[in-house]
């Protein structure tokens, strides 16, 4: 296993641990077999989240169609591994503000 694969697979244990109700899909697609589910739903979400001008179509489906789709195509993987991980810190970075704000308030 190669040290881009290492980290994508951390940005799914990630999301597993962080929301629980993911952690049963996240395990059935990560599965060899789930290819074929996979890679659809992955483009799916990718064009879902390029439209995301329309009501239920969100950017919120554009990074997980790019995380799912980054199993399969490793040229990617690099790339969608280190956008995660920007984004993990950011959130965090933000989180720990906006708690820190509440409690001078």
């Amino acid at each position: 296993m190669t040290k881009q694969e290492r980290r994508l697979l951390r940005q799914f244990g990630f999301l597993q641990r962080n929301v629980p109700g993911l952690r049963s899909p996240i395990q059935r697609l990560l599965r060899q077999q789930g290819a074929l589910v996979r890679v659809p739903l992955a483009l799916l979400l990718v064009l879902g989240g390029l439209a995301s001008v329309l009501p239920f179509l969100g950017l919120w489906m554009l990074p997980l169609g790019l995380l799912l789709l980054s199993v399969d195509l490793p040229i990617v993987q690099p790339f969608v591994a280190a956008a995660a991980i920007r984004g993990r810190r950011r959130l965090s970075t933000l989180t720990r503000a906006l708690r820190a704000r509440w409690r001078r308030d």
